[in-house]
């Protein structure tokens, strides 16, 4: 799997001025890479990755997934909202079957697959329960295996544990990097965390609050699982603060423009 972002840009109209959210992005994700896209609120992060999801269509440029150009969204692409978007009228049961049954996987397999999605996730005896029943931890892990069990060749993810209190947030990390290390599916994750992103991530993308620029494209080489007190650690999180220096360079003006449109 190789994912291919090649000249992206985004501008919207707004009051009669065209404001340019994206230009001009240039990168490739190698199969079973863990990448995060880090940078201050308004960035286009978050656009960027619905760009790839095919949500919204980008204002220039192509992304490609190996060698297919995105147009719309498809089962190649698992997207993960910060929010979890589980179907609060389905169990957990039901709502990781539901992307195989969109597939139209075949009963003895969905079944097979379920098995051992549950058991990734240490689910097992959760699968009567509804969202509503669900600690937010639960709720997280629900989300990745359901993102994962229609088989994408690329997971998206924005910002997964944004809505979990700081107190439980290391805990899911080490959760979500376990669940991600079992099955090595290319991600494509979002974060402002510079900690999560060095915890979690072989590479971290820093983008401007100008235009989405890259500014940083770093590779985490630490061993697995990662100590947060180590030297290493801390120089890569040294070194990833002063590159958000550099890409908030004009963050007031362009996360108001997102805010606007609802896009931050």
């Amino acid at each position: 799997m190789e994912l291919r972002v090649e000249n992206i840009s985004k501008s919207f109209n707004n009051e009669n001025n065209v404001q340019t959210v994206l230009k001009d992005l240039n990168f490739t994700v190698r199969e079973g890479q863990f990448v995060t896209l880090l940078g201050p609120s308004g960035c286009g992060k978050t656009t960027l990755l619905t760009i790839i999801a095919g949500f919204q269509a980008a204002s220039g440029g192509t992304v490609l997934i190996n060698g297919r150009q995105v147009a719309r969204p498809g089962p190649d692409r698992g997207f993960v909202f910060q929010n979890y978007a589980l179907f609060p009228w389905m169990t957990v049961r039901d709502n990781i079957l539901y992307p195989m049954k969109q597939r139209k996987v075949p009963g003895k397999e969905r079944e097979k697959h379920l098995a051992e999605l549950l058991a990734m996730a240490q689910l097992e005896g959760k699968e009567k329960l509804f969202p509503h029943q669900l600690s937010g931890g639960m709720k997280q892990r629900v989300a990745f295996i359901r993102a994962l069990a229609g088989r994408p060749e690329v997971l998206l993810m924005d910002e997964p544990l944004g809505a979990v209190d700081m107190q439980m947030r290391q805990s899911l990390q080490e959760d979500l990097e376990s669940l991600w290390l079992k099955d090595k599916t290319t991600v494509v994750m979002v974060t402002h965390d510079v900690d999560e992103a060095i915890f979690l991530s072989d590479r971290v993308i820093v983008m401007s609050a100008h235009e989405g620029k890259i500014v940083e494209d770093m590779p985490v080489r630490l061993p697995r699982p990662r100590d947060r007190q180590g030297t290493e650690y801390h120089k890569h999180k040294e070194h990833l603060v002063e590159a958000l220096r550099t890409a908030m360079g004009r963050r007031a003006e362009t996360a108001e423009t997102e805010r606007k449109l609802c896009l931050a």
